[in-house]
């Protein structure tokens, strides 16, 4: 496992994270499974994991409590996130941050959090939705100040939402954020416009989250591809995104290089940027961890490949299945 400095935190956090919305979300998350699966990641060398209260209204976060027992002689890295207060994913630029999070809602759902994962502070807490309207709103800057000074948390961060990677910027301008996440794959590439080089700037750190494009980009979809109800998948594949996804995978697979999968170049390729910090592919699977964390061994994509894949950047806007 390679390792890469966390911004301004100064944390070495493996290059390949953990990323735990499936450990309560989705379809098939049996406990043993899991555990062994979180077992060997860290035997592999996965240090950082990311999880949220929404992740199953708290268990994601004792899921990983568990964890953090199990190998209490090892420093694991936990960030989480607030969701809103309002339960709407992803906020709107017209929301009040009142109806989103309101001082006291923040605290709140940090002591929430650290009861759920048995820690006494958490490295990173994050807003899980954010609107850069509310940028220079003083309360949240008030109640994070407060809990970082109290030691209950030591770093914060936004998760940004859905294909609007500029909707932080003036955010991450007051200085009072750490960590950025943000969706950065070979389809979601415009992170590389702005959001990256003001990144880069203030010395924040950047998670890339939804590595595979929510599967599309393991290249196991077709279009005949079809998820239980009550999988949220099945409500963010409709027939107009499922059909359009299959075929932008299908235009990478003659650039997947001999003895390669296609969910490994797409892992290579984010690696392939320095300006993240770390990605955070969902897993559940020790199969799925081994591929995965396999990934990191300093060896990114060739430049030649790396310019071939710009050309497949898919520019999208949020819709109302995009969620």
């Amino acid at each position: 496992m390679e390792y890469r400095k966390f911004g301004r935190t100064g944390w070495q956090v493996s290059e390949v994270g953990y990323g735990m919305w499936g450990m309560a979300g989705w379809t098939g998350s049996e406990e043993q499974e899991v555990n062994n699966a979180l077992d060997k990641s860290i035997e592999m060398g996965c240090n950082f994991f990311d999880t949220a209260w929404a992740y199953g209204d708290g268990l994601s976060e004792e899921i990983l409590n568990k964890t953090l027992k199990r190998h209490a002689e090892k420093k694991l890295y936990v960030a989480t996130k607030i969701p809103p207060k309002n339960r709407i994913w992803p906020s709107k630029a017209h929301f009040n941050i009142a109806d989103v999070f309101p001082a006291e809602y923040i605290v709140e759902y940090t002591e929430k959090s650290l009861k759920n994962l048995g820690v006494e502070a958490i490295d990173l807490q994050q807003f899980h939705v954010w609107e850069d309207a509310w940028a220079q709103h003083d309360e949240w800057k008030e109640a994070i100040t407060k809990l970082t000074k109290d030691g209950k948390v030591l770093s914060w961060g936004v998760s940004v939402n859905r294909w609007e990677p500029n909707n932080c910027l003036e955010t991450l301008r007051t200085d009072l954020i750490d960590a950025v996440q943000v969706i950065y794959n070979i389809f979601d590439q415009n992170p590389e416009d702005a959001l990256l080089p003001l990144c880069r700037e203030k010395n924040i750190a950047v998670i890339a989250r939804v590595p595979f494009d929510e599967g599309t980009l393991t290249g196991n979809l077709t279009k005949e591809t079809v998820f239980p109800a009550e999988d949220w998948r099945s409500t963010y594949f409709v027939p107009e995104n499922l059909n359009s996804s299959v075929d932008h995978a299908d235009a990478l697979r003659p650039l997947i290089p001999a003895g390669m999968s296609m969910a490994e170049m797409a892992i290579r390729f984010i690696l392939s940027n320095p300006d993240i910090s770390t990605t955070i592919p969902g897993m559940r699977k020790i199969r799925n961890v081994e591929s995965n964390m396999g990934c990191s061994d300093g060896k990114g994509l060739s430049e030649q490949l790396l310019q071939e894949l710009k050309g497949h950047r898919w520019d999208r806007t949020p819709t109302e299945w995009s969620q």
